[in-house]
């Protein structure tokens, strides 16, 4: 995650481009988990029970495995053409756009204890007196 969203070198960044970056990131990792071999995972017991032609919809296996087998992204869509387009074409930077957005208006300041905040402080103001650049608290 350390270039995430940066453009030109670092010289740059944005938002859009950290959330695109950042969905990257997660398929990578996801793509690279190992693959789980095991009763479960194999399930020839349902397929014995399914049997030939059959679905597995509603095996007990699929219906308790399904909502963690895949990856959920954030940005990308497995939507077709027509889907898409009725809903407004909007390419992955116009998406990324608005899950930063929503993240940013959603962004609860978490609780710090008031001492831990007051070091911090101390320590920017500290940074600032020996040449560092200026930010709000």
């Amino acid at each position: 995650m350390h270039a995430a969203g940066w453009l030109e070198g670092g010289l740059r960044s944005s938002f859009e481009k950290f959330i695109l970056d950042i969905e990257m990131l997660q398929m990578m990792a996801k793509y690279l988990e190992p693959v789980e071999v095991n009763d479960t995972t194999l399930a020839f017991e349902e397929i014995k029970s399914v049997g030939h032609g059959g679905h597995f919809f509603y095996t007990e296996n699929t219906i308790k495995n399904y909502s963690t087998a895949f990856y959920e992204p954030i940005v990308a869509t497995a939507k077709n053409y027509g889907q898409w387009e009725e809903e407004g074409s909007l390419d992955a930077t116009q998406r990324a756009n608005m899950v930063y957005k929503k993240a940013l208006n959603s962004y609860e300041e978490p609780h710090l204890e008031p001492s831990i905040k007051e070091a911090i402080g101390a320590f920017v103001i500290k940074r600032e007196e020996q040449g560092g650049a200026p930010i709000d608290l």
